[in-house]
């Protein structure tokens, strides 16, 4: 069986940015066992670009490299990643607004369930908070006045 360098294998992604994504995902299927891999005292820079808050500053990451076995099991994984990550990134989140409520691009019932869900939860959070201050402020004080001494 012919072996191969991860680093090799990430120039095969179709989109470079998502370089760090696959070498996540890798070490995840390795360390499930769906493929054997092993370190190799090399390291590589990852083809992604990241950028740096409030400066047009692009920099890269490197990463230990791995070798692994290139296998039917491991081409077939590769391929379903590949396809994965080659898909746009997932849709923005839309912002709640009555124009959203009015476009159906958002389910008002399910929203309104969410929040309400969400205030109880804040709410019994807040009474049982309050339930222990007042329990532990009860001991204090029978405490103070068992402790303190006559003359």
């Amino acid at each position: 069986m012919p072996y191969r360098k991860l680093s090799e294998q990430i120039r095969e992604l179709d989109n470079p940015q998502r370089s760090d994504t696959f070498v996540k995902l890798f070490r995840n299927a390795v360390r499930e066992g769906e493929f054997d891999a092993a370190y190799i005292p090399e390291r590589f820079e990852l083809p992604k670009q990241y950028s740096r808050r409030g400066s047009e500053e692009k920099y890269a990451r490197d990463a230990k490299d791995m070798v692994f076995e290139v296998t039917p099991k491991f081409e077939k994984w590769f391929e379903s990643i590949r396809k994965d990550l080659g898909n746009a990134r997932r849709a923005a989140r839309v912002k709640p607004s009555i124009d959203a409520f009015e476009r159906g691009e958002l389910d008002f019932k399910a929203l309104a369930e969410e929040t309400r869900r969400k205030m109880d939860a804040s709410f019994k959070k807040g009474q049982n908070l309050g339930q222990s201050r007042a329990a532990s402020a009860r001991g204090r004080t029978k405490a103070a006045k068992t402790t303190t001494r006559r003359k």
